[in-house]
């Protein structure tokens, strides 16, 4: 059975981290994808960490069937694209995407062309029409099946499979990652159960499902065994993880008691579902990273129930407060939307002054867009004009930089614990993460990639840190 092939540099073992693969290597093994046996899968992330994973989940299936993954879409046979629907234009993203890549059939006229992931459901009554040459669209319940899917549309199918399966967790299917064989993912639930009325994850994922602890582990263990040093728990909310009476709290515990797993992380987080004993997990496990991603997306209490979010202003708060007193030295992202139904200018205040009060440390900000087939969609008026939207954006964006780069330039002068990575490198530095989620530039021959070392920070960027 041919392995799939992974054009990166090597993933380090269990006795000790594996130097980065050299320009000779990394032909070699675009060499050896290009001459390998058995057919050729180009594969294509857009979107979240979860995509990512579930990238890796179709990867592992399509190996097991003899598919040799290659980073050129010129050498492939197949060209999947696995989508996300999150953000406005992902449907034009999609088509203008594999438009690009239909060019390739020049060379190869029997090409075939899927979407894979969050945007198959919305999709399936329109490729036909909009983009013929797709010929494989597949939901996200469907990825035990991929490799026969694929099959069929290599041999001249049109397949469709985007049905929501509210059992299917892939429990016993080990993927094969695109990473920097340092930080692995697990994921431990999929879906969601908020419907927060802008949303379209409980359409496009379904409904939330926790994966068996025992998956949990059996998964974190095998990163520890590959000589991955952090793992990241992912899950649509992932705090609200439940599996008979096992909390997420317990899960947590036990995942830092595998050997070898250094660094846990998790994302994202719901403010509804971050209970005390979590609190008190993050607090006293010291393989748990103070950083937690908590999105709050609007300051105003009026917002907030129009978008079902389920907390108020002064909950968020608390919470804030409470984790800050737990953890001392904690590190705040965020979401924040601007621009959502009836949102007036003066709850766009609010936004800006939760900011200002909490000052996180980094944020995903963007603008409200109508997805389609949500709640805001079917019921509330857009009626934000675009300026506006975008107006707010801009006051957002601008008061976020001036707190990012407050937080990175109060790390100057402290001594950092900094997990290395294996490819990432900017021009004579390469780059590690410290357990705070902050980029720091190390110089080249002072840390080898997938070493924990301790560096003093010199400088920031505003972005990145610079270590001496």
């Amino acid at each position: 059975m041919t392995d799939l092939v992974q054009i990166r540099a090597r993933r380090p073992n269990a006795a000790g981290a594996a130097p980065a693969a050299t320009a000779a290597q990394a032909a070699e093994t675009a060499e050896t994808a290009a001459t390998a046996d058995g057919p050729r899968v180009y594969l294509e992330t857009l979107g979240c960490q979860m995509n990512e994973a579930d990238s890796a989940l179709i990867a592992g299936q399509l190996a097991a069937r003899g598919y040799v993954r290659v980073s050129d879409p010129a050498l492939a046979d197949v060209v999947l694209i696995n989508t996300c629907a999150v953000r406005e234009k992902a449907e034009e993203r999609v088509y203008g995407r594999t438009s690009q890549l239909l060019r390739h059939r020049r060379e190869n006229p029997d090409l075939v062309f899927g979407i894979t992931g969050c945007m198959a459901e919305h999709l399936r009554d329109k490729v036909a029409e909009r983009a013929p040459h797709i010929s494989l669209v597949v939901g996200p319940d469907a990825y035990r099946g991929i490799a026969d899917l694929v099959d069929r549309a290599r041999e001249g199918a049109s397949v469709l499979d985007v049905k929501l399966d509210k059992d299917e967790v892939y429990e016993g299917l080990d993927g094969v990652p695109d990473d920097d064989g340092v930080s692995g993912q697990v994921v431990i639930q999929r879906g969601c159960d908020k419907f927060c009325t802008f949303c379209v994850v409980p359409f496009t994922r379904g409904r939330e499902r926790g994966v068996p602890p025992r998956e949990v582990l059996r998964g974190a263990r095998r990163l520890a065994e590959q000589g991955y040093r952090e793992v990241v728990l992912l899950g649509q909310t992932v705090n609200s993880y439940r599996w008979e009476d096992v909390t997420f709290a317990e899960l947590l515990r036990a995942v830092a008691a595998i050997d070898g797993i250094e660094r846990i992380r998790f994302t994202s987080p719901y403010p509804v579902d971050f209970t005390d004993a979590l609190i008190e997990v993050m607090a006293s496990e010291p393989k748990i990273c103070p950083q937690v991603h908590l999105p709050f997306q609007s300051g105003s209490d009026r917002m907030l129930t129009a978008m079902r979010r389920g907390y108020t202003r002064a909950e968020y708060l608390d919470l804030v407060r409470r984790l800050r007193a737990a953890i001392p030295d904690l590190a705040l992202s965020t979401d924040v939307m601007v621009g959502f139904c009836g949102e007036t200018e003066e709850d766009h205040a609010e936004t800006l002054s939760l900011m200002r009060e909490v000052r996180f440390d980094t944020a995903f900000m963007f603008a409200y867009s109508d997805r389609g087939i949500t709640y805001a969609s079917k019921r509330l008026d857009d009626d934000v004009p675009a300026e506006v939207k975008g107006r707010r954006l801009r006051e957002v964006i601008e008061l976020q930089e001036e707190h990012t780069r407050a937080a990175f330039a109060a790390r100057i002068g402290r001594r950092e614990e900094v997990l290395v990575g294996i490819t990432a490198r900017r021009g004579d530095h390469v780059i590690g993460r410290t357990p705070r989620f902050q980029n720091v530039l190390i110089p080249l021959g002072r840390a080898q990639p997938g070493e924990l070392v301790t560096v003093t920070i010199a400088a920031s960027t505003g972005h990145s840190l610079i270590a001496e």
